[in-house]
């Protein structure tokens, strides 16, 4: 399985001192930086594997996908190698920071979390991955393996079967990848890679920490394909709001259009923690008051229904900025580094603020970005979101260099023909949205926007069906 021993050194700069892990396709090395001095882990290719292009390959997708993501709950990658042993042989490695804490799966053994712990947990791991959704990147193995908690919160581990968005969700001989019990129903059918797959796995995620065990026990695809016929077990948690539940069904809807995003999923979660009724603006809030343009002040009407209260711009008085700076979408508390990372996010009181309403389609999630009454202002102008709004944000981008001129004739010709679908009853307007959804987060990953444009139109998309 493993060639290598305690003090080789890799790359001329990584000393290997022991082993900390073993999966079916690598081993995981404390090691030192000899060059920063510092410690850090190394995932290394498998001797038995090593000589294989394929693996190799795999090795190197997981090394990109990652080292593309600076997020405080998902594991930092700082390099990748190639290197030969004294038989020629090659060893692919990515080196990673080194985390101090233990796997979620551990601490599963002695059964359900409490569930404000299960949900703060949660949370963190849909924050993790709405951000590597964002730069169009799916995992394709969230699991309670592959997720670390440290001091500073849970850590996403193992980009190493993640695939880019539309993707074919399955190698070139049609195996599956991935961990039968959190793989959801469409892969089973080779279709292509969307991060409607990790929300499902997420929802997955939700379930055992709350229960103790998956909703969909399997060992193998026959199984899981058995098993995802039936419905999952009622979820009776002592204390449990109803919102959850009902979230957790939606991620596991066999349908992917009927599930949440994983940033919806993190405001959810976030919005129903113990305590977290004061926790001031949300990040959409933020980016109204932060944008100062007018299409920002459509933002901030469309996705909260209110705008600042002032006659200054949003983003160019100090109440704007005051108003805007706390984010309950953000984690709190400084990174962790494989096995600690972000500075604390501020915090201050926010006013209380009103349980939103649910428009009770299976796939509609309740108003996760409560107005603040005291900086904020009701336009009975603009009640929703729709598909001309959304194409006016896109408009709004492109005026400010935000998004290429390419990018957004490409998007608006989109919304123009899924305008047209919906009115003629050819498609309904969730499809639309996940559509859309689907284009911005590729288009995005190819670099046709900025990050905060993509979120935006994000968070536009996920009110459009709510």
């Amino acid at each position: 399985m493993d060639a290598l021993a305690p003090g080789t050194v890799l790359g001329r700069r990584y000393r290997l001192l022991d082993r900390i892990g073993v999966g079916g396709m690598s081993v995981i090395w404390r090691a030192n930086d000899e060059m920063l001095e510092r410690g850090v882990a190394v995932k290394v290719l498998a001797s038995d594997l090593a000589a294989d292009d394929r693996f190799r390959a795999l090795v190197r997708t997981e090394a990109r996908a990652a080292a593309g993501l600076t997020h405080p709950h998902v594991t930092a990658t700082y390099d990748y190698g190639e290197t030969f042993n004294a038989q020629g042989e090659a060893t692919a490695y990515v080196v990673m920071e080194l985390l101090d804490g233990e796997p979620l799966s551990a601490r599963l053994r002695d059964g359900a979390l409490p569930w404000p712990e299960a949900l703060r947990i949660c949370t963190e791991v849909a924050e993790g991955l709405a951000a590597a959704h964002r730069r169009g990147i799916v995992h394709r193995d969230v699991t309670s393996d592959n997720v670390m908690l440290t001091t500073s919160g849970a850590k996403i581990l193992d980009f190493g079967i993640a695939t880019t968005v539309g993707a074919p969700d399955e190698d070139t001989d049609g195996i599956t990848f991935g961990t039968p019990t959190y793989v959801a129903p469409e892969r089973l059918d080779g279709r292509q890679a969307r991060p409607a797959t990790d929300t499902y796995a997420l929802g997955v995620l939700l379930f055992e920490t709350l229960t103790g065990s998956p909703p969909f026990p399997a060992d193998t695809w026959e199984e899981l394909a058995l098993t995802q016929r039936e419905q999952p077990p009622p979820l009776l948690i002592p204390g449990l709001p109803p919102p959850v539940v009902k979230l957790c069904l939606q991620c596991l809807a066999t349908d992917p259009q009927h599930r949440p995003t994983a940033n919806q999923v993190a405001w959810t979660l976030r919005r129903h923690l113990p305590g977290a009724g004061r926790r001031g603006a949300s990040r959409t809030q933020r980016l109204v008051a932060t944008a100062g343009t007018a299409a920002a002040l459509v933002v901030g009407l469309v996705l909260g229904a209110t705008v600042l209260g002032s006659s200054h711009p949003p983003g160019s008085s100090p109440e704007a900025n005051e108003s805007a700076k706390d984010d309950p979408s953000e984690p709190d508390g400084p990174a962790g580094a494989h096995r600690a990372g972000s500075s604390p996010v501020p915090s201050s009181p926010g006013p209380t603020t009103t349980e939103p309403t649910s428009a009770g389609a299976d796939n509609q999630l309740e108003d996760h970005d409560p107005a603040d009454p005291q900086r904020l202002e009701q336009d009975p102008g603009l009640e929703s979101v729709t598909l001309h709004t959304v194409g006016e944000l896109v408009d709004d981008g492109h005026a400010r260099d935000d998004i290429r001129e390419d990018v957004a004739l490409d998007l608006n010709n989109l919304i123009s023909n899924l305008q047209r679908e919906v009115e003629a009853g050819v498609t309904d307007l969730a499809s639309a949205a996940a559509q859309l959804r689907d284009k911005v987060q590729i288009r995005a990953a190819e670099g046709g926007m900025s990050p905060t444009s993509a979120a935006t139109l994000e968070e536009a998309l996920d009110r459009l069906t709510a």
